[in-house]
């Protein structure tokens, strides 16, 4: 800028000059030729500002007082003490608990009135228009800064000589410019500036830009000056202090907490053995540096402190919201997987380039280059080494992973950390770090109800979980208690995300054991949505005579063992759901919305299913018939095969008698005919529909699957609204009808999903998951139908009234 100012300043002096020099030529010179009178209006202004700048240049190298001390760049910090693995080349000094700037002292503080020019030692008072201030700041005439005798002149100082407001205050700093000078501020804003001064630099609420114009004359007294070593120990305390008083500003910590890590191991005062999480430069602090500079130049392996701390400082690292949101449960569980990962902790390969430290002052004015040795030898530099930092960060993404449904909670309930459905939440490997006497209840109380037959009323067990009795019950809170009870190894069904629907308020689910703790109960295979909704279908055809014989429970049971491609896990949770399905019978429209996703690949394998359970007790009633017609005519197959089905389901593969067997007739032995067992399926007839089926059947897990997706290349092209995003053209346009109203039958939810050729339960899915990463809650609950979240439909309908 100093620069700039120059040449404004002389171009504005050439133009006065020249219209002086125009006026002399028009009037002393009016005999001379033309051309010469323009010679001279042109060539002499030059003349004028060289031998004016000359003699101001003469008149400020007398007037400008020097500058003593070191320059940073000439400055070599011997003897650092290092970080793991670096020995301190000198006994660390100690001194005790150094005082605040207005502590009482042993003998009253010298009040002086002379002239000062210069630095004001702490403790030494000076009073400057009526206030008095406790030193530690530059007073007189300011120096000038800069290589040449135009620069601006230095910020911090105090020069009495300028005026300041009797009256008035501007605490906010709404006269103060970003890089304040206290002669170049406002008188108001002097005055506002040495008030805060004479209080003794307490208010942290005043604009922070009063505080710098302060720090730019520690930072200058203690890099520049040749301060002595306890004068620098006293600066060094007063910016910490300033650091934690001003807390809350970006700036104050990225500047102060620079000054405060080069200034703490120029004092030999830097803690190499405390790992720092926090960092708002580009550049890693210089203590981390140094400390892992140490570690790896002697061969020392990185535990997972310091690991984490490398990468919470990193400028490249990427946190997701769990890390933020939950960062002692993220920095625990960090710890925890490098421990798994790196047993003996983690070897760095030693970085080529040694540390050269670049510092910049805050008030800009000085900075340059400061080599840093610990012990006399150079130290290594960490910043170009990317390998650590990139394992750091695939451990952190796995921490983020595990803890999102954590996050997800507090971000739903800020105050409900603690509570018994956020520490189930919590992955297992964190709870003896963060232990839950409320969790140890739930376990004793789960198990309770698994001993007394598992059936519970769904209120209950969400009134124990989230602490209140709702008014209703929602996707939302049955999918947190099932996740909850999952965590400590039981399950609950019906599962919301599988399931056709959720228990009702007055209805039961099913607690059971699942064993061990379970994190994704989303992760199922396609066998398994297959079987849960064919059990669905085979229990309402079971429910039909309004009884459940064992024969029948018993053919249910068996169709589940005999599924392959199944987990251990997904077996129980079938089981889990096969006891609801008896105790909840389902009915027609909890599967038409299903049946009619269907096509025809897909009916054998439906067909197969009902066709058993009619057989497994030997009688066939006729309201089991009318049950399988319903279930055909929701198909759109002709209910005339019912029969046909049902008679194909009851004869047996091998040969049947025809007639008598005649003794002298020659020819093979003809078997006898096989027994069908009364009350249970017939496994081998079934096992080959099945075999015929294979595929349709693993597409059926497909077509029934919660996240489906359509797509449609004419409709992708449209243009969507940024409040729709992430949500393709139709499903967007079936949001922008869902928000009109508060409720649907599923009648017109079909109707509404159809006519944008979605899949009704697809397409539930689908904008219950998109509304569940924009507003951490779900936009449709089940019950009785459908109802809309009023808060997120109000959010729609206001950013789609801005034209959004």
């Amino acid at each position: 800028m100093s620069i700039v100012w120059k040449i404004i300043r002389i171009i504005g002096l050439y133009v006065v000059f020249f219209f002086v020099c125009v006026i002399i030529a028009a009037i002393a010179l009016d005999s001379l030729p033309d051309a010469l009178e323009a010679l001279f209006a042109l060539l002499a202004p030059i003349a004028f500002v060289w031998w004016y700048e000359k003699r101001r240049s003469s008149k400020l190298e007398i007037e400008s007082p020097a500058e003593d001390g070191m320059r940073p760049t000439d400055r070599v910090l011997p003897g650092l003490p290092g970080g793991p693995g670096i020995q301190p080349s000198r006994p660390r000094q100690t001194r005790s608990n150094p005082q605040p700037p207005n502590r009482t002292l042993q003998q009253p503080p010298e009040t002086t009135s002379r002239r000062h020019q210069g630095w004001v030692p702490r403790d030494q008072l000076v009073t400057i228009a009526g206030r008095t201030i406790d030193g530690m700041v530059y007073v007189g005439t300011p120096p000038r800064i800069g290589s040449s005798y135009y620069g601006e002149v230095c910020r911090a100082y105090i020069d009495p000589s300028l005026s300041v407001a009797r009256v008035g205050s501007d605490k906010n700093g709404d006269n103060m410019s970003y890089w304040p000078g206290y002669s170049s501020i406002p008188a108001v804003c002097r005055a506002t500036y040495l008030d805060w001064l004479a209080g003794g630099r307490q208010d942290g609420s005043i604009n922070p830009g009063y505080m710098f114009l302060f720090f730019y004359g520690l930072e200058r007294r203690f890099l520049v000056d040749d301060a002595s070593e306890n004068e620098k120990r006293d600066i060094l305390v007063e910016v910490r202090r300033l650091k934690e008083l001003f807390g809350k500003n970006h700036s104050a910590q990225r500047y102060l907490g620079e000054f405060i890590d080069l200034a703490s191991i120029i004092v030999d005062d830097a803690d190499f053995k405390k790992p720092i999480y926090k960092n708002w430069g580009w550049e890693l602090p210089l203590s981390l540096k140094v400390a892992l500079g140490g570690a790896i130049a002697n061969d020392m392996p990185i535990d997972a402190d310091w690991l984490l701390s490398w990468f919470m400082c990193h400028n490249e690292r990427r946190l997701r919201t769990p890390a933020t949101r939950c960062e002692d449960e993220f920095m625990s569980l960090f710890r925890h997987k490098f421990a798994i990962r790196f047993p003996n902790e983690l070897t760095v390969s030693k970085p080529r380039k040694h540390l050269e430290y670049s510092y910049r002052a805050a008030s800009g004015e000085f900075g340059g280059n400061i080599p840093i040795s610990a012990n006399g030898k150079p130290i290594l530099d960490i910043s170009g080494l990317r390998k650590p930092v990139e394992i750091a960060q695939e451990i952190a993404d796995e921490a983020m992973d595990e803890l999102d449904k954590f996050s997800r909670y507090l971000g739903r309930n800020p105050d409900g950390r603690g509570s018994i459905e956020a520490q189930a939440l919590l992955p297992a490997e964190l709870w003896g770090l963060f232990p839950s006497d409320e969790l140890e209840e739930l376990k004793d109380w789960a198990r309770q109800q698994v001993a007394a037959g598992g059936l519970v009323p769904a209120l209950d067990v969400i009134s124990r979980l989230e602490g209140e009795t709702p008014e209703k019950l929602g996707k939302r809170n049955l999918t947190g208690a099932a996740d909850a009870l999952a965590r400590i190894g039981f399950g609950m069904a019906p599962d919301p995300r599988f399931s056709l629907r959720g228990p009702k308020i007055d209805e039961p689910v099913v607690i059971f054991e699942l064993g061990e703790p379970v994190e994704q109960l989303e992760d199922v295979s396609p066998a398994y949505r297959t079987e849960l909704f064919e059990l669905a279908l085979a229990t309402f055809v079971a429910h039909a005579d309004s009884k459940i014989v064992e024969a029948e429970r018993r053919a249910l049971s068996e169709k589940i063992e005999a599924v392959s491609g199944l987990t251990e896990l997904e077996r129980k949770r079938l089981y889990a759901n096969l006891e609801w399905y008896l105790d909840v019978p389902p009915d027609m429209s909890w599967l038409r919305s299903k049946l009619k996703d269907a096509d025809a690949e897909h009916h054998l394998a439906l067909r197969a299913a009902v066709v058993a359970i009619a057989h497994a007790d030997s009688v066939i009633q006729s309201e089991e018939v009318a049950c399988i017609e319903k279930i055909y005519k929701a198909l759109g197959i002709d209910a005339g095969l019912v029969y046909a089905d049902l008679h194909a389901g009851d004869v047996p593969d091998g040969p049947v008698r025809v007639k008598a067997a005649e003794a002298e007739a020659p020819g093979e032995q003809i078997p006898d005919e096989p027994k069908a067992k009364a009350g249970s399926l017939d496994a081998a007839r079934i096992a080959a529909i099945r075999n015929d089926t294979e595929r349709v059947s693993s597409v059926l897990g497909e077509i029934f699957s919660t996240d489906e997706d359509v797509s449609d290349e004419a409709t992708a092209a449209l243009a969507l609204p940024s409040s729709m995003a992430g949500l393709d053209p139709k499903h967007a346009m079936l949001v922008e009808q869902i928000i009109q109203r508060d409720h649907w039958t599923d009648e017109e939810f079909d109707e509404i999903a159809s006519k944008q050729g979605l899949m009704p339960s697809g397409a539930l899915e689908v904008v219950n998951e998109w509304a569940f990463d924009k507003f951490d809650e779900a936009m449709l609950d089940e019950y009785e139908g459908y109802d809309v979240s009023p808060d997120i439909a109000d959010t729609l309908r206001a950013e789609m009234a801005k034209g959004d």
